[in-house]
């Protein structure tokens, strides 16, 4: 069996289905719905996301520069599906989806009480790539849910069935296949 070429696309699946909240200068809450996320570099802690310029979220971020990463669960995934299908112009998400807002410690923007990571954003940059611009921004502050704190003081976030996107589906991560260096390992070691 062989490979269907097929036309240049993003293919680079699955993604984290992230919940992005900010907040306009008027004191206007939002949350959207991202997939195009991830880290841009751990020393110093930099996150991005990459939002079209047409969602209601984008001048919130480009005027204030600040934003939350909030992971989602397999229990969040009506919302994390609403808030990427209805435009806060519209509706009240937050209140549509039942989620209930924290206050951020180093940015002005809420934060998902039910989310098991929330990450603080302050955007270093702006680069507008055709459909979408990416902000590139430090990690200010991560909150995490004591709930997923191991008796050890581990946090474990895979309890928190995490919420994945490819192409159309969303899908839950549940079942670890190992940890990091475990193909090195040698035998008879701790996994």
């Amino acid at each position: 069996m062989g490979k269907q070429k097929w036309k240049p696309g993003n293919m680079v699946y699955p993604l984290p289905a992230v919940l992005v909240t900010c907040r306009d200068k008027d004191g206007n809450d939002n949350v959207l719905t991202v997939a195009w996320t991830g880290t841009v570099c751990t020393n110093p802690p930099m996150a991005y996301i990459s939002v079209r310029p047409s969602r209601y979220s984008y001048q919130m971020i480009k005027d204030t520069g600040e934003f939350a990463i909030n992971l989602t669960t397999e229990e969040l995934s009506f919302a994390t599906d609403f808030c990427g299908v209805q435009s806060g112009r519209d509706v009240d998400k937050f209140a549509r989806c039942n989620l209930h807002k924290e206050e951020a410690d180093e940015i002005n923007v809420p934060l998902i009480a039910e989310s098991p990571v929330n990450i603080e954003c302050r955007v270093k940059e702006a680069h507008e790539y055709g459909s979408h611009t990416m902000f590139v921004a430090d990690v200010l502050a991560v909150h995490a849910d004591e709930s997923y704190m191991n008796e050890t003081g581990k946090f474990e976030l895979e309890k928190a069935n995490l919420l994945a996107y490819s192409h159309g589906t969303y899908y839950g991560l549940t079942s670890p296949k190992g940890t990091f260096g475990y193909s090195i390992k040698k035998e008879g070691k701790k996994k």
